[in-house]
């Protein structure tokens, strides 16, 4: 029979070329996930145990407790007392790192394998009390891995009963919001959302100005101009940021929850909820700073821009508001928009509109109209319409009714049924309740159209009794393009207005 004979590990001062009776470096690592005040006291408890366990211990030499206090566990990325520890061991400042357990070091078995890995082949140990495990024995690897697997279960399960008191929350309608970013709105001592009245001034002038036919570069390029500062504090507007609030709901105040969701609980990523999970619409969930009327009518505005047609190749057509005819010209032949175009120059300079498909030879025969025709026809159609006002006064119509309550208990009842399927974790289907809420929302949205037409109607009726009988003497851009939704060209000696509140009026070009 073979004889074995073990051979001890060497002692680790020994490997690291120390002398045997070299003090150990050590040093302690404590977190807690949460800042309230029970965590607080606990992190603190941990600070001062460590710094008393290895000062009391005459074959150590404290180093430092490393610690990161409110973080929460589930990756490394935001530790920093974590990552500057790491460095120093690496740098070969510590020999033994003390912690209380594998869930304090890392919560996921890649980060916690990642980070063992590292340190043992540096030959730095970790010794986690809780579990009773030191990296440098033989068993050491074998423990953490398993124990590693059990820590990341436990963050999974923390992360899904995290998703649940969130999915509660939203059922009762209650609405998170970053308000740090958010312009219009900050936050009181419990939590709601609140107004800021110089902020929310700057939304209803985005709102204002984009129903008044500018685009939203054109409202961005005029906020930089005017030095007004983004929700984020910045100086710098993109329309991209004016489109995100003219198509955000909480502006009348509702909130759509859960339009983003994580996919992986342990790398925090979030994606688009394209019906991934569910959705909340809550409704008069904080105070409006534009009325839902309104909302409703830039959508609308939203579609009427996007339905523009343009060259007869591609169909497409790009809304701008440069000009007061921009995107408001359209053709009697073919439908598509007109462009601004310079002939001559100097002295004989003419500013003339064509037919996109006219200029580009796509087989429309509409001439060509002048700028000043235009212009001039306007003013001549509002003269009519002031000499004769009560011909082009709209009364306002009441819409059907509709019976919301009853929709929205049917809803309610859908939605109960959905929240005692998640919870016994059975399939349920949301078409039903998708279907009732689509038809609720194109409702309300008619509705809301139908009252910002009346709305409309009222200005305009206001608008004329202002002026009295007052003639305009010349073109006024602002006033064009506040009433007017479109202008069709007929021919090169006729044009027809179409007001926002649906009177149209033929006109000859002179």
């Amino acid at each position: 029979m073979a004889t074995v004979t073990v051979i001890p590990a060497k002692p680790m001062q020994e490997l690291k070329g120390l002398e045997a009776t070299a003090k150990l470096r050590v040093c302690a690592y404590a977190r807690v996930s949460t800042d309230n005040e029970e965590q607080i006291s606990s992190y603190q408890a941990q600070v001062e145990h460590y710094t008393f366990y290895i000062k009391n211990n005459s074959a150590w030499e404290f180093i430092s407790v490393y610690s990161d206090e409110g973080i929460n566990g589930t990756n490394t990325k935001k530790r920093e007392g974590f990552n500057r520890m790491i460095e120093d061991c690496m740098a070969g400042k510590i020999d033994m790192v003390i912690t209380k357990s594998i869930c304090r070091f890392a919560r996921n078995t890649l980060d916690t394998l990642k980070y063992v890995r590292l340190l043992k082949e540096k030959g730095v140990a970790i010794f986690f009390e809780k579990e009773n495990v030191n990296i440098l024995d033989s068993k050491g690897e074998f423990l953490i891995t398993l124990l590693g697997s059990l820590a990341q279960e436990e963050s999974s399960n923390f992360s899904q009963i995290t998703k649940m008191g969130i999915s509660y929350r939203f059922q009762e309608g209650k609405v998170l919001v970053n308000h740090n970013k958010f312009l219009g709105y900050t936050k009181d001592d419990q939590g709601q959302l609140v107004i800021v009245p110089e902020e929310a001034e700057v939304v209803r002038r985005i709102y204002r100005e984009f129903l008044d036919g500018k685009s939203p570069y054109k409202i961005a390029s005029n906020l930089q101009k005017d030095g007004v500062i983004t929700g984020a504090g910045g100086s710098k507007w993109y329309d991209s940021t004016v489109i995100g609030i003219l198509k955000n709901v909480k502006y009348m105040g509702d909130a759509l929850l859960q339009k983003t969701y994580t996919t992986d609980f342990l790398t925090k990523k979030r994606v688009k909820n394209t019906g991934h999970a569910a959705q909340y619409y809550v409704e008069d969930s904080h105070e409006a700073i534009v009325s839902k009327e309104e909302f409703a009518a830039v959508q609308a505005e939203f579609e009427r821009r996007s339905n523009l047609r343009g060259y007869s190749k591609t169909g497409k057509s790009k809304f701008t508001s440069d000009y007061a005819f921009s995107g408001k010209l359209f053709c009697g032949n073919c439908g598509s928009k007109f462009r601004r175009s310079k002939w001559g120059s100097g002295k004989n300079l003419q500013i003339v509109w064509i037919c996109i498909n006219h200029q580009t030879g796509d087989g429309c025969d509409m001439k060509s109209v002048k700028e000043k025709a235009l212009e001039q026809a306007f003013v001549r159609v509002m003269n009519r319409i002031i000499a004769n006002k009560e011909a082009y006064i709209i009364e306002e119509t009441s819409g059907p009714k509709f019976d919301f309550e009853a929709i929205d208990a049917k809803i309610a009842e859908l939605q109960h049924e959905l929240m005692d399927a998640m919870r016994n974790n059975q399939e349920y289907s949301t078409a039903e309740i998708e279907k009732l809420q689509g038809l609720k929302q194109r409702v309300k949205g008619d509705e809301a159209e139908r009252v910002w037409k009346g709305r409309m109607a009222e200005e305009f009726k206001a608008y004329l009794d202002a002026r009295g009988s007052e003639q305009v003497d010349k073109f006024d851009e602002d006033i064009f393009r506040k009433l007017v939704e479109k202008v069709k060209v007929q021919s090169m000696v006729e044009v027809e207005f179409v007001f926002k509140v649906g009177v149209e009026v033929k006109e000859i070009l002179k």
